[in-house]
Order: structure tokens, then sequence, then C-alpha cells
């Protein structure tokens, strides 16, 4: 399912229009973003929590020449599934 589906099916769904729908998932979007840059997180009961997992400096080895190379420390965003999802998806 690419973007314009998604939207389609939830303006379906919530019997909104699909020009409402965008702007609220584009809503959705940009709140989720700006709660991850300040290292908060968006818990949603039931379906899952995003957050910002900490990576933490290492030293790797260039696959071609095999020297060692510097990887430095960065943020990731991830996305944990909650019970509620991870149940209805094995069909408990």
């Amino acid at each position: 399912m690419n973007k314009s589906e998604l939207i389609s099916a939830m303006a379906a769904k919530a019997e909104l229009s699909k020009k409402d729908t965008e702007k609220a998932l584009a809503a959705f979007v940009d709140v989720v973003t700006e709660e991850l840059k300040n290292d908060g997180k968006v818990q949603l009961v039931g379906f899952g929590t995003f957050d910002v997992a900490q990576r933490a400096a290492r030293e790797g080895r260039n696959p071609h020449t095999k020297e060692p190379i510097h990887i430095p420390a960065s943020k990731a965003p991830r996305f944990k599934i909650g019970k509620a999802l991870k149940d209805a998806v094995n069909g408990n």
C-alpha cells in the first residue's frame, strides 16, 4: 500500500474527504517527526511506540580495502509494535 492508497482507505473508513485525510496524515507525520527530533516518543496504546535509539560510535571495516574506519555515534528512529497489533496480525 502506498501513500495515496493509504489516504483513500483512511478517507473511506473515517468518512472524510481525501483532502482532509491527506492533511491529517501529513499532520501526524509532522508531529511524530518533531517529537523524535526532540528525543521524545509517541506511544499509541495497542498500536505501538515511535522512539529514538542511540547508536554508539564504533570501529568498522571497509569491505573493499579491509581498512578500519570510524563510524560515528548516531540516532535512529524506530517503531516497537504493540501487543494488540501483533495479536491482530497473528490472528489471535
